[in-house]
């Protein structure tokens, strides 16, 4: 599995799955979900240091002030 969102998919069923089950996972699905959590933060991680990542502090809601001169 070399995609982002196929790994988001599978994580999203596994969380319906555990719902589901009443909030506890199997022995193969915990160690699925562990698997596609740890390739989840290697993408991201990948990310970061491709600077794709947005870090910075988040402006919304704030005013935008422009001042003319």
């Amino acid at each position: 599995m070399n995609n982002s969102s196929q790994i988001l998919l599978e994580l999203q069923e596994l969380r319906k799955q555990w719902r589901a089950q009443n909030f506890s996972y199997t022995a193969s699905q915990q160690a699925r979900y562990n698997e596609l959590t740890e390739l989840r933060h290697a993408f991201i991680s990948k990310w970061k240091e491709d600077g794709l990542v947005w870090t910075g502090p988040s402006n919304v809601g704030k005013a935008t002030t422009t001042t003319e001169e």
